[in-house]
């Protein structure tokens, strides 16, 4: 990059907020950005200028939904994962997401994380490509992080719903009591938290990203005022962790 092409994109505050950021001596802790540009507009130069942390393999994005009057998950609480990035995860790539997925409920909620990978199937009830997916996706998990309470393949009910997981899934570990919900791709994530948010009237926090070396996260451009207040309070937790 030439000296004048660069005059040029620091220009652009994303840009010029991850130099910010990057740069110590400005201490600036982290960025909030999205409301007015695109996930990737945000991304690009989050992963050019501070890059990822060691040993992570995957950038990913979630969503912290908060849904009222809700006795699932922690009394409402719910990581989505991936809602807002990764467009079609391979089973390694899911098995990444899960894992980071816990470790920010852990660092942000405080709680035990209990990750449920979901599919159409429960236990082989159906078979296909897709659905083995999400079983090779578990495996791996397991292998990786065996301390971590996760299972699939399941049906979100048979993942939230204590009495419905005791029929279709009474072997499963997490006994219908999912707090982190990993999607198979990013149509069903970014589908399924929206349906939860509109329908539900639940608060949704994200997309909140997940694997780059200081705290960045996105908003949707469909955000309001207090979603941009939220997820400025989040960034600033992710900061101090």
């Amino acid at each position: 990059m030439t000296i004048e092409e660069a005059k040029k994109l620091v220009l652009d505050p994303v840009y010029y907020g991850m130099l910010m950021v990057k740069d110590e001596e400005t201490k600036a802790d982290g960025l909030v950005s999205g409301a007015a540009h695109s996930t990737s507009d945000t991304l690009r130069p989050a992963l050019q200028i501070l890059k990822t942390l060691p040993d992570t393999k995957l950038v990913s994005a979630f969503f912290i939904m908060v849904v009222p009057n809700c006795e699932y998950g922690n009394n409402g609480i719910f990581i989505f994962a991936d809602s807002g990035l990764n467009q079609n995860p391979t089973a390694e790539e899911l098995s990444e997401i899960a894992i980071s997925s816990s470790k920010s409920y852990k660092q942000l909620i405080g709680e035990e994380p209990k990750v449920a990978m979901l599919s159409y199937s429960t236990y082989g009830s159906a078979q296909s490509d897709l659905t083995q997916k999400v079983i090779d996706a578990t495996k791996l998990v397991k292998e990786k992080a065996p301390e971590l309470l996760c299972d699939g393949e399941l049906q979100l009910d048979a993942a939230i719903i204590p009495e419905i997981a005791k029929s279709k899934a009474p072997q499963s570990p997490l006994k219908g009591e999912a707090n982190i919900l990993i999607f198979p791709d990013l149509n069903a994530g970014n589908i399924g938290y929206k349906l939860v948010q509109r329908l539900a009237k639940a608060e949704s926090y994200g997309p909140l990203c997940q694997g780059i070396s200081k705290p960045v996260n996105d908003l949707s451009r469909g955000c309001d005022s207090k979603d941009v207040a939220g997820v400025i309070a989040i960034t600033a937790v992710q900061a101090q962790i």
